[in-house]
């Protein structure tokens, strides 16, 4: 017996626990984000129904959850639950393991309910997987967060309901989808979701954003040859130029040249050379790339956080 020809027990059945699993975890969303009762409720139904109306939307026919009040009463009963059970919201894994267990359910119903309307493999399978997460979509939207379906940061999701509603294509190809089968396939996508959930395991992210210097290169023509500005570039015009030098005829230092020696002076000495004893708080040690020479007598500047220009 296949398993579109059953009564509708199993299949009715799994429709009620799913809902009843997803109004959990949306209602415990809405307490997370201090909802009252009223918005408790709605992220409920919005979890609970979202995806099966969305399935039924696509097939073309009127969602059972405006004729069965059995499906609409019971997200409102899973909210009220929730929204009055300090006991239960203290319990987070908990509704971690209701989601689980409704994405393994609605994965392998709806997928199984786009196959009892005529729908090919592939459309069965994509149906499947957008009922198992459409609701979750629409309760994270409502609650202003990014869906779980799209976070890196965020145990494996899409892959569980891909599985579960794969899993009832294949068992249909292979005409073995029954009463027991289906079950089956939703029982390996809740496991491996639980799985996901105590091992962390996680789809990978593109390398290529984390590293924004993956796969550049540096072209040299863009650049100037290093040294070409020398190490005085753009501070002011050299010794000897017509225009005015800055800072009342204080003037760059020249590059070195080859014959060149070292600066000399107790502040271009190395640290490891100077003489010891504590320096005064006072005190600063000019770099060396700063060096100036001045024009005319010796200028000597006073302060307490100054020392004489030689």
């Amino acid at each position: 017996m296949s398993f579109e020809g059953v009564t509708g027990i199993v299949q009715y059945v799994m429709n009620l626990v799913g809902i009843l699993a997803f109004a959990l975890s949306g209602a415990f969303l809405g307490v997370r984000k201090d909802f009252d009762v009223f918005g408790v409720v709605m992220l409920a139904e919005a979890v609970g129904l979202g995806g099966g109306v969305f399935r039924y939307l696509v097939i073309g026919v009127r969602p059972v959850a405006f004729s069965d009040p059995r499906y609409f009463c019971a997200p409102i009963v899973g909210g009220l639950v929730v929204f009055h059970s300090a006991r239960l919201q203290h319990r987070e894994r908990a509704f971690d393991l209701f989601d689980a267990a409704a994405l393994g359910l609605f994965s392998v119903t709806g997928a199984t309910k786009a196959f009892a309307y005529g729908l090919n493999p592939e459309a069965a399978t994509t149906l499947g997987f957008a009922t198992a997460v459409g609701g979750g979509i629409v309760s994270s939207v409502l609650a202003m967060e990014l869906p779980p379906l799209l976070r890196a940061d965020r145990d494996l999701y899409a892959l569980p309901a891909l599985v579960g509603a794969g899993g009832v294509a294949v068992l249909r190809h292979f005409q073995l989808l029954n009463e027991w089968t289906a079950p089956a396939a939703a029982t390996l996508a809740f496991a491996l979701r639980v799985l996901a959930l105590r091992r962390n395991w996680r789809t990978s992210r593109s390398r290529f954003w984390r590293n924004p210097f993956a796969g550049l290169r540096h072209d040299p023509r863009t650049s100037p040859p290093r040294g070409a500005l020398g190490p005085h570039a753009g501070l002011g015009p050299p010794h000897g130029s017509p225009t005015t030098p800055p800072h009342g005829g204080i003037t760059p230092a020249p590059a070195p040249t080859a014959n060149a020696t070292a600066p000399t002076g107790p502040y271009n000495a190395p640290l490891s050379h100077r003489a010891p004893g504590r320096r005064s708080r006072h005190a600063r040690i000019p770099n060396p790339v700063l060096n100036v020479q001045i024009e005319g007598p010796v200028q000597t500047r006073t302060g307490p956080s100054t020392f004489p220009l030689s």
